[in-house]
């Protein structure tokens, strides 16, 4: 069934979605309110970046809070990684078909309802339940991506979408001292308040403000394959993100990695049949989408380790030969200078996408990530202890190159894919990164784990890594980093560029 650019779904309870005119429901963007529109959807995204870490000051608290044991503890960041990797890709098909803005909605409508059920929760299972609908707004970015191409005008496309991208970074390093501050000062259930809050005011803003954007195809949904995907993503992330804590050959992760292999070969025979698949395999196998989505689980690698090492050689002791001793807060606040970079540098991947191509941003910002873990290397590896200053220069250059990276990849997707797909194949390319931080838990968390020595510090005896573990996990970074360049630099060249709708 062919659908007009001026039409949209709006029942989801009927087998099939039927189709109405968007005359009374969609604004159109203007000069205007285009940049404020973009302003709040980066606000958007920083808010569900924020959902990730806030958890991180609270976890040596969580099993005297929740009454259960530090294992089970552990899940309250695993839920949240497994859910928004598993509803990203689909959250992005949806919004191609019932509209985008919509999506976006329902995204931070999950954040604040998971941010309630949290503050109310007293034992584990409720908690969980709340950050697993927080882990479902994570797909919000790759939805404010995929808006943006509809809502901004070619000229100031690419600038757009690199913040959009960049958000992620400062959520991130805002989200440490947030956190930090409200559950030191006020209560840790304070904190999921103060998250509902942000997230309802968001929604409203986009509400107001956002046009809905005039793109939607209709159709069916797949849902054989979406529950196809969600099986074979909770294999293969559950896998990564606890084998070391199981043991990589216990039966319960050769189980889930066996699984992962059937669960997704049987998914791939279904949906390349399916005539309305969730996923267009043709496109997303296609040589340009499949190097930028190995960049991007490169790049998805770099980033978490930087920020699983430094955090802990800052607040490792002084006595442990990479220790600095810094309280949390501190620590936090000595990393928060990276994602603020990462921000700024996505303008400086809008005038290199303009001038040379997102292809070459990517490279280049992967390049620039590798001179950060060089850099991290050197520090290791000199006579000279570890200090903070170190630790900020080398963020704030790992925070740029991945400005630069981050910002590219999203635009490099939309140079190859048909606008009515946009939401589709960036949220794939934002499940693509999950999947590259959930290995760099998995590994580097396995190397720093394998080689450790034991410290005091004010709370009691620690184990800290050893330098030669920290040498090792910087170096298989860099090495990921040139993966990550030679994937960006080995797409073809478009002759393209990425047009607005508007």
């Amino acid at each position: 069934m062919h659908l007009s650019t001026n039409s949209v779904v709006i029942r989801l309870w009927t087998p099939r979605w039927e189709v109405f005119p968007l005359t009374d429901l969609t604004k159109s963007a203007t000069p205007g309110n285009d940049r404020l529109a973009v302003a709040v959807l980066c606000a958007a995204g920083i808010v569900v970046s924020l959902m990730q870490t806030i958890i991180v000051p609270l976890i040596p608290d969580l099993p005297k809070l929740l009454h259960t044991s530090p294992t089970n503890a552990t899940w309250a960041l695993t839920i949240t990684l497994l859910m928004g990797a598993v509803v990203t890709p689909i959250s992005g098909r949806l919004g191609d078909m019932i509209g985008k803005r919509r999506m976006l909605l329902a995204c931070l409508s999950a954040v604040a309802i998971g941010s309630v059920v949290c503050a109310v929760s007293s034992s584990l299972v409720p908690f969980l339940i709340g950050r697993g609908l927080q882990g479902m707004g994570i797909g919000t970015v790759a939805l404010g991506i995929s808006l943006i191409r509809d809502i901004v005008p070619a000229e100031r496309l690419e600038s757009s979408i690199g913040a959009m991208s960049a958000s992620l970074g400062v959520g991130g390093s805002l989200g440490l001292p947030f956190a930090a501050v409200i559950a030191q000062n006020v209560s840790w259930h304070a904190l999921f308040w103060v998250c509902m809050l942000v997230a309802v005011v968001v929604a409203i803003a986009v509400y107001i403000v956002v046009p809905a954007g005039d793109i939607a195809t209709g159709g069916r949904f797949d849902l054989v394959g979406a529950i196809g995907l969600s099986v074979f993503m909770v294999c293969i992330l559950l896998a990564l993100s606890k084998g070391a804590e199981w043991g990589w050959g216990s039966p319960v992760t050769i189980g889930l990695f066996a699984g992962f292999v059937v669960s997704a070969f049987l998914w791939w025979r279904f949906e390349k049949r399916h005539p309305n698949a969730l996923i267009d395999l043709k496109v997303n196998a296609s040589r340009p989408i499949m190097l930028t989505n190995t960049a991007s689980i490169a790049a998805g690698f770099v980033f978490y380790a930087m920020q699983m090492m430094p955090i802990q050689i800052l607040m490792a002791p002084e006595a442990a030969p990479t220790g600095v001793g810094l309280p949390m807060v501190q620590a936090a606040l000595v990393l928060m200078p990276g994602g603020l970079v990462m921000f700024a540098f996505s303008y400086v991947s809008a005038w290199l996408t303009r001038r040379h191509g997102a292809r070459i941003s990517l490279g280049i910002g992967s390049l620039v990530i590798a001179i950060g873990y060089v850099g991290f290397l050197v520090m290791l590896l000199g006579p000279w202890p570890p200090t903070w200053i170190w630790l900020i220069l080398i963020n704030a250059v790992v925070g740029a190159g991945l400005g630069i990276a981050y910002s590219a990849m999203p635009s490099l997707i939309m140079e190859w894919v048909p606008v009515t797909q946009t939401g589709e194949a960036n949220g794939v390319n934002s499940t693509m990164r999950s999947i590259g931080t959930s290995l760099a838990t998995a590994v580097v968390g396995m190397i720093l784990a394998a080689s450790y020595a034991v410290y005091n510090s004010p709370s009691g005896p620690v184990p800290i890594p050893t330098a030669s573990a920290y040498i090792w996990a910087c170096v298989l970074s860099l090495a990921v980093c040139f993966v990550a360049a030679i994937a960006a630099f080995a797409v073809p060249r478009s002759t393209l560029r990425i047009e607005s709708v508007v």
